[in-house]
């Protein structure tokens, strides 16, 4: 499905989250056309059926060739080296374990029903995918984003066991290097990423980048 053009205004330069519109729907066409140019959803509980649409002034990413693998994970991996990993077995799933997730300090999840139901049909239309981590036939851990035109944005992850989360990161960076892709879109820095080697760079930056990629147009998943 091509992207539909969409009017987005400019990032608010007063504004910390960068916001650039205002709305009640998740159409897929407009979820494509707001991750091209570096926009993403992000509702919030105070405003109750009204999404802001944002491209903040900072943005984490994490280079591939600047991964870093903490002692404790390299444990970790060896320990549960049982695990089985998949991409795309359990898109459903795993969306639904990241909102169902606890978040201490939060007011709930910003992964309302109708964000699971816009995501559900985004991964349908082959634009938003996961990473599976299985004990057995249970699902223990995961993570979904999704693609803007050869660039991966991470959205959520989950874990039932201590690091798979970051072994599901590893899997994903592993899979996306062998496609090419030399980084990744995490939106945020948080303390576990920044573990793994990821930085921000300003909202300029991030765009050029990001044009820089989809002028190369990887395909990502088959």
């Amino acid at each position: 499905m091509p992207a539909m053009d969409f009017f987005w205004l400019p990032p608010d330069p007063a504004d910390p989250l960068g916001l650039v519109a205002l709305d009640r729907h998740l159409p897929p066409e407009r979820l494509i056309s707001a991750y091209r140019r570096g926009i993403f959803p992000w509702p919030d509980a105070a405003l109750t059926g009204v999404i802001p649409w944002v491209c903040p002034p900072r943005r984490a990413i994490l280079e591939v060739e600047a991964l870093h693998i903490p002692r404790n994970l390299r444990r970790a991996g060896r320990a549960l080296a049982t695990l089985r990993f998949t991409i795309d077995a359990a898109f459903e799933s795993v969306i639904r374990a990241c909102a169902a997730a606890p978040r201490p300090g939060q007011r709930g999840t910003w992964i309302t029903p109708e964000m699971i139901r816009a995501y559900i049909e985004l991964h349908r239309l082959g634009h938003a995918h996961s990473v599976e981590a299985w004990d057995g036939d249970v699902l223990v851990g995961g993570l979904y984003g999704v693609t803007a035109g050869g660039v991966f944005t991470g959205e959520s992850m989950f874990h039932q066991l201590s690091e798979v989360s970051k072994l599901c990161v590893l899997r994903l960076v592993e899979h996306l290097a062998s496609r090419g892709a030399t980084w990744i879109d995490i939106q945020q820095l948080t303390p576990h990423f920044a573990l793994l080697g990821a930085h921000e760079i300003n909202r300029d930056e991030f765009l050029r980048r990001l044009a820089e990629e989809q002028r190369v147009d990887r395909v990502l998943f088959p």
